[in-house]
């Protein structure tokens, strides 16, 4: 949640502290889930960047050498575990991060809060650049095909995007995709929680996917060579 979210720093803060109030526990748990399940594409030496990384769930849970957040909601300094670099800057600018230095670059639910598809492909660019050769871009976000009105119920949703529409821009700005699904996770978990079983359950039946799914995943890698 950058500043091109058309939010302060304050504002991002008030927004995710009310959002997620008392769920940091159960979000924790849910994000060691899921960290498993992204961790087929993530080797335990590699160097990740979580962008967008809000209270840093994903970046503390996975299993790799060097851990690197971005994010200008102050809170992310606050959560990030031990060993874990936070950059804050909008995301749409240069990034601070050596051309080729990264293995993979994680956001969930975060393009959504852009404010312009243009931020969306100069973060893109950002990210191709930073990657090393075969490195991997893996998103997951709301997909406005599945979702209608909904889709507005956050106050800082800007952008709407499907798998079709993220596809098409990255490949656009020079990555190969590898995964491409319309329907993944359910919308959201503000609010809401499911027992750790269910959800590895759920991970486990790609079939519950098409009926519950609200979240495309893509999968894109910048060409090894």
């Amino acid at each position: 949640m950058m500043a091109e979210t058309l939010h302060s720093r304050d504002d991002l803060q008030q927004l995710y502290r009310a959002r997620f109030k008392g769920a940091a526990e159960y979000r924790k748990k849910m994000w060691g889930v899921l960290a498993g399940y992204f961790q087929q594409w993530i080797s335990p030496d590699a160097t990740v960047l979580d962008l967008g990384c809000g209270h840093c769930e994903f970046i503390n849970a996975i299993a790799c050498a060097r851990k690197y957040g971005m994010d200008l909601n102050p809170d992310a300094v606050i959560f990030a575990a031990a060993g874990t670099t936070i950059v804050e800057q909008d995301c749409s600018q240069p990034w601070r991060f050596e051309a080729n230095s990264l293995d993979t670059v994680f956001t969930s639910n975060f393009f959504e809060h852009l404010p312009a598809k243009a931020n969306l492909e100069t973060t893109l660019v950002q990210a191709l650049r930073a990657l090393k050769p075969g490195g991997r871009l893996i998103a997951m976000g709301p997909n406005i095909r599945c979702l209608a009105g909904a889709y507005w119920d956050f106050f800082d949703h800007y952008l709407p995007l499907s798998e079709r529409s993220l596809v098409e821009v990255l490949t656009k700005v020079g990555f190969e995709i590898e995964v491409s699904r319309s329907r993944f996770m359910p919308y959201t978990t503000a609010g809401k929680t499911y027992p750790m079983v269910a959800i590895r359950a759920y991970l486990a039946l790609p079939f519950m996917w098409r009926l519950f799914g609200r979240q495309f995943l893509v999968v894109a890698r910048k060409a090894a060579g």
